[in-house]
Order: structure tokens, then sequence, then C-alpha cells
């Protein structure tokens, strides 16, 4: 499922080739994929342009000139392809935005969603999540705070999106790699310098992750280099059995939280 850095990379991608573009036409072949009739969806978003994208935790925003937002949730599956009809992946389309002779295609959203919401909406529609974790008000100790609300296990706080907006199981894992903590551990174990060090490994390997386009590999455009450059930088997730890069011991699978989660049990404590 994508995560903050994969809808990042995404929203910086998309900002250069959509932002003040047209929407054309619209196609709609699974109307579970949006939250109004296709009559309407069509009528208040064809001849509008898009003035920005924004980023709010795993979801991306197209802000329409008409002040209407298309808000996007890829949940499991769900991906997307920019470009020509003879470029796109030979996979099934739920929603298609034209722009002329390039679409924004919106493919696998069978669990995901792009509804239609007014600007005013949008406080509401995101009231329950926690805070961002480049928040300028999220220090060490609020964070901290946020993360033994529950007295959960450390993977289950990271993925809860009312506690912090934008981390999933992939990034839950690497950052408590890059911190040598288990995601194992509950939260009350924690002392304030292991907090600290969490939120410095958060903030580099989130930032790190982006950099390098997100660990999600199926391009977004043809000739997209960036997109899923992470992927191999992966030190953890879906690294069972490999050698741990500080270590050498394997990498474990366990589960926890009822969440797979990958670990080096010898390196982190």
């Amino acid at each position: 499922m994508p995560e903050l850095p994969e809808m990042e990379n995404y929203r910086g991608l998309l900002s250069g080739r959509m932002i003040g573009r047209t929407i054309a036409a619209v196609e709609i072949d699974r109307e579970k994929s949006i939250n109004v009739s296709p009559e309407q969806f069509r009528r208040e978003v064809v001849g509008q342009a898009v003035s920005r994208i924004d980023r709010r935790a795993k979801h991306l925003l197209f802000h329409l000139t008409n002040r209407r937002v298309l808000v996007l949730h890829l949940m499991l599956g769900g991906m997307m392809f920019y470009g020509r009809l003879e470029d796109k992946p030979d996979r099934s389309v739920q929603v298609r935005l034209s722009f002329g002779e390039e679409h924004l295609f919106f493919i696998g959203l069978r669990l995901g969603y792009l509804h239609l919401h007014d600007e005013e909406e949008l406080g509401t529609l995101f009231s329950k999540l926690g805070p961002e974790p480049y928040d300028p008000q999220l220090t060490p100790e609020r964070m901290a705070d946020r993360l033994r609300l529950k007295n959960s296990t450390l993977k289950n706080s990271l993925v809860d999106q009312s506690v912090l907006a934008g981390i999933g199981n992939c990034y839950s894992d690497e950052i408590c790699f890059h911190a040598g903590l288990l995601p194992a551990r509950r939260t009350s174990s924690l002392s304030a310098h292991d907090f600290a060090t969490l939120y410095v490994s958060m903030k580099e390997l989130l930032t790190e992750a982006t950099r390098f386009g997100g660990y999600m590999e199926m391009p977004l455009f043809a000739g997209d280099t960036l997109t899923g450059g992470f992927d191999e930088r992966c030190r953890v997730y879906d690294r069972e059995g490999e050698p741990c890069e500080r270590c050498g011991n394997p990498i474990a699978r366990q589960e926890v939280s009822s969440k797979k989660s990958f670990c080096c049990l010898h390196c982190q404590q």
C-alpha cells in the first residue's frame, strides 16, 4: 500500500505535469470508486483545471479551479499512470481523467477511491488523522506522548493514522530498524532517548525514501526512472532470510499486532 513517501513522490511528479491543465473528459468504469453519481462527477470535474496538488497522510488532494477537490486514497493494490493511451499498462482502469492526448489512469481501485469534496469539507474529512511526521509542532516529546497513548506495540502505534499520519507497514519496519528498536516493543518500555532516536530516524528514513521515489515499483509515466527507487534500499521490509546490513544475521519475519513485520532480532533491541 502506498505510504507517505510514495504519495509525496506522486504529488511532486504529477504537479509538474497537471497543474494548470484542464480536464477535458472523464471516464468511469467502476462507480464504487467514486462517491457521487457519474453524472455529477463529470459535471463538476470536466472543464476544470487542476490548481494544485496536496498530500495529507496517504491521500492526494487534486484541487480544482471551482474549489472542488478530488481526494485519492489508493489503498491496497491501487496505483496511477500518467500518459498516452498506448503507453498505459495492461491493467484494468477504474477512473480516467483526460487532458487531451494525455490521461491520468487510476488503476486497481478495488479498495481505494477517488472522491469529490468541497474544500470546506476537508477539515472534517481528515479530523481523525494525527499530525504529519514533518509537522513543525511535532517535537520528540510530543511524538512520545502520542505513541504512548494506547500502550501498544511500536509497530501498531506507528501505523495508527490517528497517532501519526502517513506511515504504514513498510516504513514502520524501516524506521524501527534505523532506530535499532524492535517493532514488537511496547511503547511504555521506551526511554526518552529511544523516542529521540526514533524521531530522528523517522524523519531521516522518510526523507530518504521520498528522495528515491518510494518502494512501489510501477513507473508513474513512460520513462519514469525515479518511482520505486527505494525498493532496493529497504533494509528489512520483505527481506526475510537475507543478511542484516549491520550485523549479518538473517532478517526475521514476525506477526506483530496481527501485522507482518520484518526486523533483525540481533541488532534491534
